[in-house]
């Protein structure tokens, strides 16, 4: 690890280093992996974020050196851990970033609660795209669907009423 996170060392050379660590992950004692996803370069971190061991995550999402691409590329796997998605829902400023919330809502694993507070934020059009192509059980999406079109409803009426209101009398 001191070795890929040298600033001297040659960048081939912090990658083959990365990769030798990365391929040796499974062998690793679980201490050690926790050392690696605080202190890891940001590709060891990533690959620990699909770690089975929920502390090792958490450590590793608060790793300084871990991308944004990562995180969402962890998200969108089909092995993605529930610990990773509870994490990033739950225990991190990740989930305020918007390509994690898109990338949580085709996650299968998203608790509903959070479901809908990302779906909030997106509007109606792009959240039917992302939606077809969810891991989300369809009573899920079901369910965020009828949210969205219920509060585009509600927008049209409130801007409707809005527009619609007689000028009071000091108005004239």
């Amino acid at each position: 690890m001191r070795v890929a996170l040298a600033p001297a060392v040659p960048a081939d050379v912090k990658v083959v280093a990365d990769e030798t660590l990365i391929n040796r992950l499974e062998t690793i004692p679980s201490g050690e992996r926790l050392s690696l996803a605080r202190r890891g370069s940001g590709r060891i971190a990533a690959e620990l974020l699909l770690d089975p061991e929920p502390r090792v995550v958490h450590t590793a999402l608060t790793n300084p050196r871990l991308t944004e691409p990562a995180v969402i590329r962890a998200l969108t796997q089909s092995k993605t851990p529930t610990a990773l998605v509870e994490a990033v829902c739950h225990k991190s400023g990740w989930s305020v970033r918007r390509e994690v919330r898109i990338a949580l809502l085709r996650n299968a694993e998203t608790p509903l609660a959070h479901a809908l507070e990302s779906a909030r934020s997106i509007p109606s059009i792009q959240l039917a795209e992302i939606l077809h192509s969810s891991r989300l059980p369809e009573n899920v999406k079901c369910c965020l669907l009828r949210d969205s079109v219920e509060r585009s409803a509600a927008a049209a009426r409130a801007g409707q009423n809005s527009t619609s209101r007689k000028p009071a009398q000091s108005e004239i």
